[in-house]
Parts: structure tokens; C-alpha cells; sequence
């Protein structure tokens, strides 16, 4: 199985889909150097927990229109947006994330759950101050026990469905297994309304992208890793279990575990400093270019577990594998025709990635649900 890593040409940090290893450091005469590794959990995702209690087809009648647009918004020409309300970021892919890692804040340490997101750049969790349903059913952080917590004073707004996640950025002491970030930017919601993340598995979500992305105008946790010289390398890199327990893999801060995965690796230029966008050069069906003709911009985004893309092109894509539209807004196949649909190939830097019909479908009770809405 092909290793994909993503980097820049003399760049400050890379990202890398692979598998992980254990704990380990290096001397030299300076810094003591790690690689810092996180168990990740999955879990069900908001989306099933919906669809379990029949609540999927409204969330979808009210929040989707807007939601990939709207988390994505730098990648369009401004003048899309005109006749829209300013938003940075959105927050309703995450409805569609399964992965999660435990980091502490505070002295002593206070313990989240939170998303590791590459789609943002901004480490949130929810204030003991907070008083909405989605707070109070998480853990919740009490400044007023930290001995190093720092109030920042000033205020931010994520923007997500029909309301807002708003809050204040604060700093504090940040620590990710045995690895502490000193004066790590932070936010602690003040305002979770709606039902979005009332279901949710995690408490908050730390983002990976760039600083450009900031909504809080902060220093991501990573970069604020390789500032402090606690990684050996300006790499983090992702295993993702998808047998369905909980043991859902690792993010190894700082270093690559090669002996969890084989064949090349594959290094993909980033092309703009904000998501982790690579240029994507077409995607075809048994050799034939179904989307993405001329080439087009594509973001890897470890906060959002479905391949998203332009209507027009998804619903072609959707008719050639012979997918219908669900009453919940999601296409729909038939799992006996699994092993009869075809292989879906993304290329990227002249090579083909391809997906087999067990990877990109999404198999639900008695129907299979295509991974490309």
C-alpha cells in the first residue's frame, strides 16, 4: 500500500498519511528531540448517530447547502460569496469525523477529546462557562484551576449551519502524550447552539493547517511544536484503522514509523499555504475522466471523512457508477452490486490512486452508502 506524503518545496513542516510506531527521542547538543505519538479512537459518527434516531433528513434539510462552501470559502473567487454572510469556517464536516485523540491543558492537566483536523488551524474546546447542551454533555475546561492559564481577551466566531460557535482565545500549557507546548494558543467555546455537536464523540477540535487559516488569528498547535523545537522533524503524520474498533490508529508528531507501511512514497507539492491543498489532475472510471478534466485543486482534510467535490461532477461521477439520490441527501447503491461497480482513480503528480468499491462505500444496515456526496 502506497505511502502519500504531502510537503513543500523547502518547506517548514510536511503531512503524511501512514501508519505509526512508538515514543521515541533523540539528543543533540541543544534540544532533546521526539516523536510524539497519539492514539487515535474511532467512533460512530454524528451522522449515524442521526440516521440511528431518525433525525438525519432534517439536520440535512437545514445545514447542507452551506456547509462545504462555507469551510472552504478561501478556495473560491471572492465574488461567489458576495451575496453571502462572511464565514472563515464551518463546521458541519466534522459531523463526518471518526477519529480522535486525547490532549490536556491546564496545570494540572485538564483532558479533551478532540478532532485533528488538517481542514483548520484552530485548537477550540468548551468553557466551564458555557451553558448549552453540547457544552454541559462534554467536559468542559475551568480556567480557575490552571496555574498557567493565561486570558487572552479577545473574542472569535466559527460559523457553522444556522448559528455560530463563539467564545474567547485564552493560553495556556498544552500537553500531547509526554510533550508540553508552552503558551499554546487556544479558544473555549462560550456558545454551542444547535444540535451539532450535541452527539458528538469529541470535545473539541485542534487544527493542523495553516497559520493563514486562523480564524482566531493564533499560532496552530504544530507550528508552535517546531517554534519550541519539541519534534525532530517538521512532520506529523496519520494512520487511520478503518477495522472499526476503537483502536483507530495514531498521529505521530515529528517523525515517520516506516515499518508500518510498504511500497513508495509519494512526495505531492503543496500548492497554497492554508489547507493542505494539492493540485489533482483528473479522476477516472475504468480510464475514463469523469471529473476534474483540466485539473483542479484538491484539500486533504483528516476532519471530514467523505471525498467531496463540485455538483455537477459528483453527480456524474454518481450516474456512472449508477448510484440514486437517498431521501436524506446521500446517494444510494445496492450492496449486492458491490463486487460489479468499478474503481475510482485520482490523479495526482502523473500517478493513480485508486479506490476499490469497498473503499469508497460507506456500508449502512441494508443499503451502502457512496463515500461522495
Amino acid at each position: 500500500m502506497p505511502l502519500y506524503q504531502f510537503t513543500e518545496p523547502r518547506s517548514r513542516k510536511t503531512m503524511q498519511i501512514l501508519t505509526f510506531g512508538k515514543w521515541q527521542c533523540q539528543h543533540s547538543n541543544l534540544y532533546l528531540y521526539c516523536s510524539i505519538r497519539i492514539p487515535l479512537v474511532q467512533f460512530n459518527s454524528i451522522q449515524t448517530v442521526l440516521r440511528k434516531g431518525g433525525q438525519l433528513e432534517q439536520f440535512w434539510r437545514n445545514n447542507v447547502p452551506e456547509s462545504f462552501s462555507q469551510k472552504y470559502h478561501p478556495c473560491f473567487p471572492s465574488d461567489i460569496f458576495l451575496s453571502m454572510r462572511t464565514a472563515k469556517e464551518k463546521l458541519h464536516n466534522y459531523m463526518n469525523a471518526q477519529y480522535y485523540g486525547k490532549v490536556s491543558i491546564g496545570t494540572p492537566p485538564q483532558t479533551f477529546s478532540v478532532i485533528l483536523d488538517t481542514g483548520s488551524a484552530d485548537f477550540w474546546i468548551p468553557s466551564k462557562y458555557c451553558m448549552n447542551e453540547a457544552c454541559l454533555n462534554h467536559n468542559q475546561f475551568e480556567p480557575f484551576l490552571s496555574h498557567s492559564y493565561q486570558h487572552g481577551g479577545r473574542h472569535f466566531s466559527l460559523r457553522y449551519g444556522t448559528g455560530h460557535l463563539m467564545g474567547i482565545c485564552s493560553k495556556d500549557v498544552v500537553q500531547i502524550s509526554n510533550i508540553s507546548i508552552e503558551a499554546q494558543d487556544f479558544g473555549e467555546s462560550l456558545l454551542e447552539p444547535g444540535n451539532t455537536f450535541v452527539s458528538a464523540h469529541f470535545d473539541g477540535v485542534l487544527g493542523l493547517a495553516y497559520p493563514n487559516l486562523s480564524v482566531m488569528d493564533a499560532v496552530p498547535v504544530f507550528d508552535n511544536m517546531m517554534r519550541q523545537n519539541l519534534v525532530e522533524e517538521p512532520v506529523f503524520s496519520f494512520f487511520l484503522n478503518r477495522d472499526g474498533n476503537e483502536d483507530g490508529g495514531e498521529l505521530i508528531f515529528g517523525g515517520i514509523d516506516h515499518s508500518l507501511y510498504y511500497g513508495p512514497m509519494y512526495w505531492i507539492p503543496v500548492s497554497q499555504k492554508m489547507y493542505w491543498q494539492i493540485p489533482l489532475e483528473n479522476v477516472k472510471i475504468q480510464g475514463q475522466i469523469v471529473a476534474c478534466r483540466n485539473g483542479c485543486e484538491a484539500i486533504v482534510d483528516s476532519g471530514t471523512s467523505l471525498i467531496t467535490g463540485p455538483l455537477l461532477d459528483i453527480k456524474k461521477l454518481q450516474a456512472k457508477i449508477g448510484a440514486v439520490p437517498g431521501p436524506a441527501g446521500e446517494f444510494l447503491v445496492d450492496c449486492r452490486r458491490l463486487s460489479s461497480l468499478p474503481s475510482i482513480s485520482f490523479t495526482i503528480k502523473q500517478k493513480e490512486f485508486t479506490l476499490t468499491p469497498k473503499q469508497y462505500i460507506i456500508k449502512v444496515c441494508i443499503q451502502a452508502l457512496i463515500m461522495l456526496i
